[in-house]
């Protein structure tokens, strides 16, 4: 998506490889915690996550109205499920238009220069999830 491109090509291939229980990915991706304060950034900035294209992220004065606020997210999705909405949201809303940011297989519309690259790493995956947990609140 918009901003995001550069994302993809500074990300490297990574393994795809996570298992789907339910309604969610139960374990972490990278042996190393996520980290929210990196998590954050990665949520704010329109060269990564590119979430407040369509998110309204607590504390930013600037953010789309297309998809659900993510306060409050924290309480109402484990770890777990958030892992997966980021991973591969397909998984959970086959029609969404949020990207799928971990997964690489099976996507269709993808540039030359982007096929087999995630837009995030699994850490960084780790990271949105640490911030987003936190978000236990409404606005």
């Amino acid at each position: 998506m918009f901003g995001v491109a550069a994302a993809l090509v500074a990300a490297a291939a990574f393994s795809q490889t996570f298992e789907v229980v339910g309604d969610a990915i139960p374990k972490a991706l990278p042996a190393e915690p996520g980290d929210a304060a990196r998590g954050r950034s990665i949520v704010v900035s329109r060269d990564q996550g590119g979430c407040t294209l369509c998110h309204e992220v607590p504390g930013e004065k600037i953010f789309g109205n297309v998809a659900p606020t993510l306060a409050g997210v924290g309480a109402k999705l484990s770890a777990g499920q958030l892992r997966l909405r980021i991973a591969d949201s397909t998984r959970v809303t086959p029609d969404t238009p949020m990207p799928s940011y971990y997964r690489t297989e099976g996507l269709r519309q993808v540039a030359s220069p982007y096929q087999g690259k995630s837009i995030l790493s699994a850490q960084q995956v780790e990271d949105v999830v640490a911030f987003l947990v936190t978000l236990k609140g409404a606005k």
